[in-house]
């Protein structure tokens, strides 16, 4: 299947290629990065030098006539036009926020902007896979998840729908690497600014909160509004949501151990174990675990994964891999890099 990546020249791009480039069954045939249209892929990323990889062009010179399938990494705002050129030739996967929300209000309200493309939008499928495959697997556009959101969803859906924690009590404390930021200079991702800090961002008014206000009200079948505060950690890669919820520990564990005991990409831990980022970095796998409170029937749950992997780019090919009826694990099954 002959892929083309438009944001080729951001992180979510770059992942993509590093994933792509290894998948049995894809190939990168386009590479579309504005500001960078003209240039090699690997003078924009040496690491990838002894790659064999198209060059990067602008969107508008795409050959769409030579592609199969289309990731979309722009930012949010950006990608609804290009998204509704692209679909009128191939299935698109969309990495931005643009057809995440179902509710054309709800995005003009957290996003600030109009959406231009609300029919397209209504045919839009949430990526989170392992909760949308039949979905998935029919539409030709997936809407994939917040990397902040994703964490959260993990640990939290499978609980409300099983009713396993108390609906008004939920608290998400969230940390997250810098390149969730994206690649874009600014001044709050300068290493001066955020290497020996940390620090909390966007308190109470988080985009990434309208994703829970969705799915976690699809999964309860009634309105849940979870208390969520990120904050930003001095590393490049890696997502730990410790989420405080009342609850028995114990059921809760079982829940979630029977709800991911098939799913390759989902681990819970024993138990009284906890979850790093040093153990899911670089790689598509999610890493939950469930630690009773000293009071009873109080827990706290962590869920850990790499925010441009899984939360991100990794889900984005899982999804591919769903959508074109591949091995939902193909080229996904790397494993984390340690040290």
């Amino acid at each position: 299947m002959r892929t083309a990546i438009v944001g080729a020249s951001g992180y979510t791009g770059a992942e993509l290629v590093r994933i792509i480039a290894r998948h049995p069954n894809l190939t990168i045939s386009a590479l579309a990065a504005d500001r960078n249209a003209g240039r090699e892929f690997h003078e924009v990323f040496p690491a990838y030098r002894n790659l064999d990889l198209p060059p990067l062009k602008k969107f508008q010179d795409l050959d769409m006539s030579a592609v199969d399938l289309a990731f979309c990494a722009l930012p949010h705002g950006t990608s609804q036009e290009v998204v509704a050129e692209l679909a009128k030739s191939v299935p698109v996967i969309d990495l931005s926020a643009d057809f995440r929300l179902r509710d054309p209000g709800a995005y003009e309200n957290w996003y600030g902007l109009p959406h231009s493309q609300i029919k397209l939008q209504q045919q839009a499928v949430y990526g989170l896979t392992e909760f949308y495959r039949e979905q998935i697997a029919q539409t030709r556009l997936v809407a994939c998840t917040g990397c902040n959101a994703a964490a959260g969803l993990y640990a939290l859906i499978p609980l409300v729908a099983e009713g396993a924690i108390d609906l008004d009590r939920i608290v998400i404390d969230l940390k997250t690497g810098v390149s969730g930021a994206g690649r874009s200079p600014k001044e709050t991702s300068l290493f001066a600014e955020v290497a020996e800090g940390f620090q909390a961002y966007s308190v109470a008014a988080h985009r990434h909160m309208a994703e829970f206000d969705q799915e976690l009200a699809r999964f309860a079948e009634r309105k849940v509004h979870v208390t969520f505060v990120p904050h930003l950690l001095p590393q490049n890669r890696g997502i730990l949501a410790t989420i405080y919820v009342v609850g028995d520990s114990a059921a809760i564990h079982r829940t979630l151990s029977e709800r991911y005991a098939d799913e390759h990409f989902l681990t819970v831990l024993p138990l009284g174990s906890h979850p790093s980022t040093r153990h899911v970095r670089g790689s598509n796998f999610v890493h939950i675990g469930v630690v009773p409170d000293r009071r009873s029937g109080h827990a706290i749950i962590f869920s850990a994964l790499d925010n441009l992997t899984k939360g991100s780019s990794g889900q984005a090919v899982q999804n591919a891999n769903v959508m074109l009826g591949l091995s939902e694990t193909a080229g996904l099954e790397f494993l984390p890099v340690v040290p």
